[in-house]
């Protein structure tokens, strides 16, 4: 699918990050735990063999746990790398999953196809939130469900929520934006999605290296990170309880779990 169609910039970034970087996103990576999904899915009643699609699935730790519960997943990626590590890990479990190559704002999906889309983690890559969010309602079935799960900012807080995006950018060149949950709201309502549930909660993130690390940050990229840090508003560091522990930078991200009815 991106081999037929034009990338933007953003979503160029998005392809190369990821496809250098997918080793390490398997065992070990935070995505794995997925305590947070576990809770947010049960509520939702979910029909056994459920149509479900998880997009910019990256290792697959989303798509493979709702795998796991009997479901049939689509596991959708810009990153063919990506898709190739979940897709062994899938056989690895013995799990049945589809893999499909394209960007998050443009679905080769027909509509009304899905009684799930899923996104854990990977929205603030995406270069148009409005086009993702429009197809997401698009391939969804009259009453399904949309899960976004997300980095974000509280609303109302510009001066963090800008110290953070200069952070991120710097760490992660293909990072483009994180929505509050009123604008990620708003785009929901916008195409016909109705939110049941808009809230953040603290998540504790690992030291600031591992994120380096993660991302292949640059030498320079990270001392200009570490100098941002230094120079921190107020604002971010009681929004993000920035701080040290044991010599290492530690802060609380922002994590944003949205659940939206088709």
């Amino acid at each position: 699918m991106t081999g037929a169609m034009e990338l933007d910039e953003v979503q160029q970034a998005a392809r190369e990050q990821f496809a250098k970087q997918s080793h390490r996103y398997g065992p070990g990576h935070i995505l794995e735990n997925i305590e947070d999904l576990r809770s947010t899915i049960e509520p939702l009643n979910l029909p056994h063999g459920a149509q479900v699609l998880d997009v910019a699935t990256g290792a697959g730790h989303t798509g493979l746990f709702l795998a796991g519960l009997g479901h049939d997943v689509t596991l959708a990626d810009i990153a063919q790398p990506m898709l190739d590590r979940a897709a062994k890990t899938a056989s690895e479990r013995g799990l049945r999953v589809r893999t499909r190559l394209h960007p998050a704002e443009q679905f080769p999906h027909a509509d009304a196809s899905f009684d799930l889309v899923t996104c854990r983690v990977a929205a603030h890559h995406f270069s148009s939130p409005a086009s993702f969010i429009g197809e997401t309602a698009r391939v969804l079935r009259r009453g399904g469900h949309f899960l976004l799960i997300d980095g974000s900012v509280a609303d109302d807080q510009p001066e963090a929520e800008d110290w953070l995006h200069a952070v991120e950018k710097l760490r992660d060149p293909s990072h483009h934006r994180f929505l509050t949950p009123r604008g990620w709201s708003r785009l929901c309502e916008a195409s016909g999605l109705k939110v049941l549930r808009a809230t953040l909660t603290p998540f504790k993130q690992p030291d600031l290296n591992w994120y380096f690390d993660t991302a292949a940050t640059s030498p320079e990229n990270r001392q200009k990170v570490l100098d941002l840090v230094v120079r921190a508003p107020q604002s971010a560091r009681d929004l993000f309880r920035l701080g040290e522990e044991g010599g290492k930078i530690v802060w609380w991200w922002q994590r944003l779990t949205l659940v939206a009815k088709r």
